[in-house]
This record gives structure tokens, sequence and C-alpha cells, in this order.
């Protein structure tokens, strides 16, 4: 018999059993959706009920601030800035952690950070203290995105969307948490109080935090095929279902979270119009909250056509909010839950983009009667109604942009459109309550105009995610492109190697008629 030989056999119908293979996209589906996702979604839900609670904190606690204190309104409005500049510089430093080390241990170490310098804050003795720490703070929340994209990694393609839409509306439930908690302490306990009380989501997390394990995608990508597949067998007997037969198909070990190949052939115009889209989203999003205050304190809404300016007030003008207006605040917050419901339905039936683009486009549309002398009640609809589809198109880009981009840097794309979508929210404010007071007409108009942009943007996107498995490395391809390696042993002696090509979602290429095979 010969040393070497290179034999060239039928594909597929001749080869053993053995060699069966089977892909992580393909365990995700056999495993489906079941109890262990509803208790990540609850365990990650808590997440994003802290951010949003300390996003509704400095808007909350400024009146008090400003009173107490005695500070201008400049500063009052810094005390929000100064987080929104922590999360530009934390997003993507996250996401860099969470691709180099793991979703877990960034989502871990970003809460951490949260909890400390929020605690901290509650004992600020100065306003330059304060400052700092919410700055701080601001760092730490830049990285809870990241929970979106740990999540999507363990979901099945079908109901993808919908879970993380589910998810995200923990943000609305956190909003509204906040302002009850606001009702409860603000008058009895105080503005430190509540800023304490806060951190709470956050400690439940962490103590809950040992149970939730590490994305098999993340571990097959970093060459611990071993522990993915651990983890896949704990969500599969969870799920009272099995894993596939065979071997799991090992992906080449690459270097993660390379920011460049997010500028590659393939997705540099994804990365720069999602950058946009992001932008453009927290732009609309604040611009809407910023002119209900803005609109509502003018009183008559017919002054646009009397005059294309708001007043002045005094910057040290002292007014506590009242339970009237935390149940303000609390109304407009629950009005962001339809447009949550309208997304769900129409997400998988019209598609990631055209959803996207549709509720742009309704913001844009729902601004249109501004520019007409409406009385307060239908001005309070179409603000509603604006700001139910602002924040669903907010919540469709968080289910976009982990789908488009693939493992290795799926989080740090997150995180860097998380900070570019931070450049847009430090912009609006000068707009909505700057320029709002100099000429009313343009203010409204820049926001139709860019929302209007980001909507042709979304149409735009090169990729459709609809229906797709998540990809793993840039090197994927739409169809071909891909090889798995199999080696047989036997007694410690190899006996045939193959070099199978595959689709997009590790599955074989039957059209290939051969495979080379050697025999020691």
């Amino acid at each position: 018999m010969c040393g070497e030989c290179t034999l060239t056999l039928p594909f597929v119908d001749r080869l053993p059993s053995s060699i069966e293979t089977f892909t992580i996209n393909e365990a995700m589906e056999v495993i489906g959706f079941g109890k262990f996702q509803w208790k990540m979604y609850l365990l990650t839900g808590l997440a994003w009920i802290s951010d949003a609670m300390v996003m509704m904190t400095p808007v909350i606690v400024g009146p008090a601030l400003h009173c107490e204190w005695r500070i201008p309104a400049y500063q009052v409005a810094l005390i929000t800035s100064v987080v929104f500049i922590g999360m530009g510089i934390g997003s993507p430093v996250w996401g860099k952690v969470s691709d180099k080390y793991g979703r877990k241990v960034g989502l871990a170490m970003c809460l951490s950070w949260t909890l400390f310098y929020g605690i901290l804050s509650a004992f600020s003795p100065v306003y330059g203290w304060l400052l700092a720490l919410r700055g701080l703070v601001g760092v730490g929340i830049g990285g809870i995105g990241q929970s979106v994209t740990l999540y999507s990694e363990f979901l099945p393609v079908k109901g993808r969307s919908t879970a993380i839409m589910m998810l995200l509306a923990f943000w609305a439930a956190g909003g509204v948490f906040e302002v009850l908690l606001a009702l409860l302490v603000m008058p009895t306990l105080g503005w430190r109080w509540l800023i304490g009380l806060s951190t709470i989501p956050m400690g439940l997390f962490l103590c809950f935090f040992s149970w939730l394990p590490e994305s098999p995608r993340f571990d097959v990508l970093s060459g611990r095929r071993e522990k993915a597949i651990v983890t896949l067998t704990r969500i599969a007997k969870e799920n009272n279902k099995s894993l596939p037969q065979g071997r799991m198909v090992e992906y080449e070990q690459i270097e993660h979270g390379k920011i460049k190949n997010l500028f590659n052939s393939q997705y540099w115009k994804t990365t720069i119009l999602l950058w946009f889209i992001w932008l453009s989203n927290t732009f609309s999003y604040f611009g809407i909250v910023l002119l209900t205050t803005e609109l509502f304190r003018a009183g008559d809404s017919c002054w646009v056509t009397t005059t294309d300016k708001i007043e002045p007030r005094c910057s040290l003008e002292c007014k506590y909010s009242t339970a009237a207006d935390y149940k303000d605040i609390l109304y407009t917050s629950l009005a962001e839950l339809p447009g949550l419901f309208i997304v769900v339905l129409a997400v998988d039936r019209i598609g990631r983009k055209k959803t996207m683009a549709l509720c742009f486009f309704m913001y844009s549309l729902s601004l249109l009667p501004l520019y007409a002398c409406i009385g307060r009640i239908a001005l309070t609809i179409f603000i509603s109604i604006a700001r139910a589809f602002i924040a669903a198109g907010f919540q469709m880009v968080f289910v976009y942009t982990p789908e488009v981009f693939p493992t290795e840097n799926r989080a740090s794309a997150m995180g860097i459109c998380s900070a570019m979508s931070r450049v847009g929210a430090l912009v609006s404010p000068f707009v909505a309550q700057v320029l709002l007071r100099t000429s009313v007409y343009p203010t409204i108009s820049l926001y139709c105009g860019c929302s209007l942009l980001a909507g042709i943007a979304c149409l735009n996107l090169p990729f459709e995610t609809l229906g797709k498995n998540l990809r793993e490395s840039h090197l994927d391809q739409e169809d071909e492109g891909q090889t798995i390696k199999t080696a047989i042993h036997s007694n410690g002696t190899t006996l045939y190697e193959q070099e199978i090509p595959v689709d997009q979602q590790g599955r074989m290429n039957k059209s290939s008629s051969s495979l080379n095979v050697h025999v020691n």
C-alpha cells in the first residue's frame, strides 16, 4: 500500500457519518427560544432599566439643583451634557473590551463602574464634584448597549427582532419607574436619595451576574469550542431540546474588534450610513423631548403665527417640580409604547430597513402641523405621535446594527455607533432650546429635514437582515467562499483530511463534486 496517496471520492454520499458537522447558527435554530432566553431577557432588561433611570435623573433633579445651589440654567443643562460626553467616550471603549474579552465581561465591568460612580454622585458636596461624577457615570452607561449585543447572540433567526424590541421596552419601563420613584422620594427625601436609589437595578443585575453565560458565538470565534459546547448544552437542556449530531464547526481564530474591518469594501457604506442614522435618531428624539417642554411653556400654541420667537426667561428663576410636572413626564414617557407595538408588527413583514425609514418619515410628518396654529390638545397628539415613532426608530437601530455586523467586531460597531448617537444628543439641546428662542420655523425645519434624510439613508443601506443568520466574520461571504477543514483520525493516525466549501450559514456546499483524501 502506498505510503501516502490521494484519492478523489464523490462528495457527501460516501462520507462516513463520523464527519457530520453543524454550525453555531444551526445549533441556535435547533435550540430555539425557550426558558433560557426568557431568563436572560429579564436579566439583561435590568441593564436597560438602569440606563433609562440614569438618563432621566438629570431631567428630574435639575430643577431642585437649580433652586438649592442657585446655579444658572446652562449649568443645570451641563449636568445632562456631561453624561452624554461620558457616554461618547465610554461607548467605543466598552465595545472594544467586549469584542476582545467577551460580552459578559464588558457588560459586568460597565455596570460595576456605573454603580460605583452613581452612588458616589449622590454624596456630591458641590456642583463641580457632581459634574465630574455624572460624567464618569456616563462613561459607564456607554457600555450598557452591549446587553443587546449579548442577548442577540443567543437568539434564533425567527422572532429575533421581536425579542430585541421587547428587551428595549425595558428602557421605557425604566423611565416610568424613575418618575414614580421621584414622586415618592423627591418631596420628602430629596434628590440625593433619588440618585442613590436609582442604582438599585444595577445592583440587582450584578447580584445575578454569575448566572449569565458568555456568548457561545464569541467563544467559538475565540477558539474555545469546548466552552461554547458547554454553554449550548446548558441552553438546550433548559429549553428541553437537543443539540444537532456531529462536530461543531470551528471558525478561524482572528483578532477581535478591528475597527478597520468596519471600513472594508463590504461594510464601509453600511458603517457610514449607520453613523448618520444613529446620530439623527438621538438628535430627533431628544429634540422632540425638549420641544415638548418649550412649546408647552409657551402657552397658547398660536404664538407661531404672531411671533417667530419664544421670549427668554430669567436664568436664575427658581421653580421646583410639582406632582403635575412629574405626571406630564410620565405621560410623555408612556407615549413611546404604542410606537413599539407598531414596529413589532412591521419589522418581520416589511423588513428592518423599511421599518426604520417608516419611523423617520412618520416623525417628520408629525412635526408638519407645528408650523400651523393648533390647539394644545392637537399639539399634544402630534408631539406624542412623533415621539412614539422616533423612539421606535431608535429601538430598530438596536435590532439592525447587531444583525448586520459580524461577531468579530459586532460589539465595537455597536460602541462606535452609540458614540455617534451621543453627538446628536449633545447638539439637539442647542437647537431645541437656543435656536428655538431665536427662530421657530428653522428649528422645526431642521428636525424635519434631518429625519427625512435619515429615512432615505435607511432605504439605501446595502443589507437587509430580515431572516438572515448572524455572521461570525467579515470573511464570510453571502453564498460561497468559506471552507471547513475536517480530519478523521484513528489510533493517532490521520486517515484523511478534507476541505469542504460552505455557505454563509456554514452549510456544506453540495455543488462541489469531490473531495481530496490523504491516506497514510
